[in-house]
C-alpha cells in the first residue's frame, strides 16, 4: 500500500491518525485543567461603592 499521502492511505492508517490526534487532544486538555493557578491568598475583601453624589457646575446660569 502507498501510505505516503493522506488521500492514498488505507483505512488502518486513517484510524491511527484519528487515535493519535484524540490522545493528543486529551493530553492537552489534562495539562490545561491541571495547570490552573491555586489560590493560597486569604479571602479578598469586598468594597462597596460610596454613596452617590451629584456634581454640577454653575455655567448653565450664565446665559446673557
Amino acid at each position: 500500500m502507498n501510505n505516503s499521502s493522506f488521500f492514498t492511505a488505507d483505512r488502518m492508517t486513517h484510524l491511527k491518525i484519528v487515535v493519535v490526534s484524540l490522545l493528543a487532544s486529551i493530553v492537552v486538555m489534562v495539562i490545561g485543567i491541571s495547570a490552573r493557578p491555586t489560590s493560597d491568598a486569604p479571602v479578598q475583601t469586598v468594597y462597596k461603592a460610596p454613596k452617590a453624589i451629584m456634581a454640577t457646575t454653575g455655567d448653565a446660569s450664565a446665559v446673557r
